[in-house]
């Protein structure tokens, strides 16, 4: 009795997985950087590997911890609020290659170096950009669907407790999720202009590769939520592993409006 709980919160155990991610995403970064310096990607695809492992242990950790009823509702909004400032930090994230977009959109410089009154241009001559009204379009399209479709397995599950509704949602988010990448591929193997020698193509292939990143993970975030609800995870009250997938997606699939009505509409 005297260490009968009393309260809402959830005191969790002591967990090595902290330390085991801080060591592998350091020997990511560290085998990134080898690898940019033509030592080839062992390093960082052990740091990778590393990563992934530690993420799908810890996040089974979460899981089971629900299971359990852990999960009070006061722990279900801290974790809410924690994911909202994940968002955020994305989203700052993404201004970061904003800016520099617009920046040398706004102010391009020569490709000397000289002043940007000198002769400067944007895009950079010789850059032959992609028409937004093509490919592109179709992406936005299938993305805007995608995210639709997941609104559709939050609907049928939170309103409706239709898990069979709310698995044909998430099968349909993620095939759509996966044609978005196919033709994202696509489109990088067709592009007029490379990563290196220009600054238009660096923000253009940082901007969007970072952001079909996100798609990729996204994705895979959305099937692991299909896999948890045919293991009979989730109920209308309680689903934030679910939540803050749907989340992360519509994040994802508004940073492609940006994209795509900054960089392929207004910087071409």
């Amino acid at each position: 009795m005297a260490h009968e709980k009393n309260h809402d919160y959830h005191i969790i155990d002591p967990s090595i997985w902290p330390f085991i991610g801080a060591v592998a995403a350091f020997v990511m970064l560290f085998g990134a950087v080898l690898w940019m310096q033509d030592s080839g990607p062992w390093m960082f695809l052990i740091g990778f590997v590393g990563v992934a492992y530690v993420m799908f242990a810890w996040w089974a950790d979460v899981v089971a911890e629900s299971n359990s009823g852990d999960h009070t509702p006061v722990v279900r909004i801290g974790l809410r609020y924690g994911f909202i400032m994940f968002i955020m930090s994305e989203v700052m994230f993404f201004a970061a290659w904003f800016w520099s977009f617009f920046k040398h959109a706004i102010f391009p410089m020569h490709p000397e170096g000289l002043s940007p009154a000198v002769d400067g241009q944007w895009p950079p001559a010789g850059i032959e950009t992609f028409d937004p009204w093509h490919l592109p379009l179709i992406n936005t399209l299938i993305l805007l669907c995608s995210g639709a479709a997941a609104t559709w397995a939050h609907h049928a599950l939170v309103h409706e407790n239709n898990r069979k509704d709310m698995a044909n949602g998430l099968i349909l988010a993620v095939v759509l999720g996966i044609a978005f990448t196919a033709l994202q591929i696509y489109e990088y193997t067709h592009a007029a202009f490379g990563f290196a020698g220009n600054i238009y193509g660096a923000n253009f292939f940082m901007a969007t590769g970072f952001h079909g990143a996100h798609v990729v993970i996204g994705t895979v975030f959305l099937f692991v939520c299909y896999l948890r609800l045919r293991a009979g995870h989730f109920t209308p009250d309680k689903h934030i592993g679910f939540e803050a997938a749907a989340w992360y997606w519509h994040f994802v699939d508004v940073v492609w409006l940006f994209l795509f009505a900054a960089i392929y509409v207004w910087g071409a």
